[in-house]
């Protein structure tokens, strides 16, 4: 599973990691709405604290985010193909250690398992970068909407496992027979899926000449104005989509509808968060990168809006599709600005970088969430109400960010 290092890939080879990516964000990735979906009904079941209910998903997150950096050197020096197996393995590891911890009935051992999840999640994270390591610029921003597209297929099988799951182990405990077989669903997805990586072909990038420029520190990057916008803005994007997501299926129980519902809810969200990904790409090329995430923002807004007028079932159901519509928008616009932001031998560096720094905000925001939402008000409108109250000076800060950066002088903009 050696990426090939030869300096230039052709049209046709592009295309062809682009296809196998595709198929991983559809197989693997069906492991992340699946558990999202139970990992916060499962960690209500084991907790005694239900402020702690969401605690496995920010365990989620916070092993994506310390994994992003040595998964991205580790890239940069064994390849892409290496990099994705790891993922897959750590994926594996943690679903057969979160079904064991149902049938010991362990709490910690439950936040173990998610926390290597984390590192499927990291690697996941990666696939949208490795679809632009071999594309022209002019293919680039569709290369990732596509892979980004392939989250359609994982949409509809993470949630669907879910419900086959259900019963699936005959056992008299509840926590077992309810949540164990998805874990074990999750373990064949990462096998089954690895296998991909076998047929995938990125250059490493060239080993730079002593007398080569070492490019920007991290400080240096992280400073340049549109590499900050589009950090701010993905950050934001997949933050607020978290925050609201890892709640929704304890709102959605919460307010009286059952498990399929909260089921069918993430199935919509997770179906709106990639079925744009056919056309992303193509109005990023029209009409301009800062306009498709800015509208990316007002959409999240618009999502909050609807979640606050009311806990029906189809207000949930509007609220999370518009929330998945305008993480599309927000966070593949702000990944192809990035994207276009820094030189080849800088990827490494930069793209750890903005994964720790997103999957940090994420981070924050899947631990806010829990306690939002179990914590606030005493109800589970209350909650709910809290968690959807809580989007509005974030997105306040990246759209005046994206303001800030269209109105700079425009020869200045080019060359940051």
């Amino acid at each position: 599973m050696t990426d090939q290092t030869a300096p230039s890939v052709q049209p046709a080879q592009s295309k062809r990691n682009v296809a196998i990516l595709v198929a991983a964000q559809a197989i693997l990735g069906a492991q992340m709405p699946l558990v999202f979906t139970i990992s916060g009904l499962a960690g209500q079941a084991l907790t005694t604290n239900l402020c702690f209910a969401t605690l496995p998903i920010s365990l989620i997150v916070i092993g994506s985010m310390l994994t992003a950096t040595p998964l991205s050197w580790f890239m940069q020096r064994a390849g892409r193909s290496a990099g994705f197996a790891v993922g897959a393995l750590g994926g594996a590891l943690g679903g057969a250690i979160c079904a064991y911890a149902l049938y010991i009935a362990s709490f910690p051992v439950f936040l173990l398992g998610s926390l290597c999840t984390g590192i499927y999640m990291s690697a996941q994270g990666f696939y949208r970068f490795a679809a632009a390591d071999t594309a022209s610029d002019e293919f680039r921003p569709k290369a990732i909407s596509y892979v980004m597209a392939g989250g359609l297929a994982s949409a509809i099988i993470g949630p669907q496992l879910v419900k086959l799951s259900q019963g699936a182990i005959d056992h008299p405990s509840a926590l077992v027979s309810g949540f164990a077989g998805a874990y074990m669903m999750v373990v064949v997805l990462n096998v089954v899926g690895s296998s991909l990586f076998v047929f995938l072909r990125i250059p490493k990038p060239p080993v730079p000449s002593e007398d080569a420029p070492a490019g920007r520190t991290r400080w240096e990057l992280i400073t340049t104005p549109r590499i900050a916008v589009a950090v701010i803005c993905a950050m934001v994007s997949y933050a607020l989509m978290n925050l609201v997501m890892t709640s929704t299926p304890l709102a959605v129980v919460g307010c009286g509808f059952e498990k399929g519902d909260a089921a069918d809810v993430v199935t919509a969200h997770v179906l709106a968060m990639f079925a744009p990904s056919f056309f992303t790409g193509h109005l990023i090329a029209r009409f301009g990168v800062e306009r498709i995430v800015g509208a990316g923002l007002v959409i999240l807004a618009a999502s909050g809006a609807v979640a606050l007028s009311g806990v029906a079932l189809e207000n949930f159901f509007v609220a999370l599709i518009l929330l998945g519509f305008g993480w599309n928008f927000g966070f593949i616009g702000a990944t192809a600005m990035l994207a276009s932001a820094h030189a080849p031998h800088e990827r490494g560096r930069m793209q750890g970088l903005n994964d720790l720094l997103v999957f940090g905000g994420v981070t924050i925001a899947s631990l806010a969430s829990g306690g939002l939402m179990n914590c606030s008000g005493g109800t589970p409108q209350a909650g709910w109400t809290a968690v959807n109250l809580a989007m509005i000076p974030f997105l306040a800060l990246a759209g005046a960010a994206l303001i800030w950066l269209a109105l700079r002088p425009k020869d200045i903009a080019l060359n940051n």
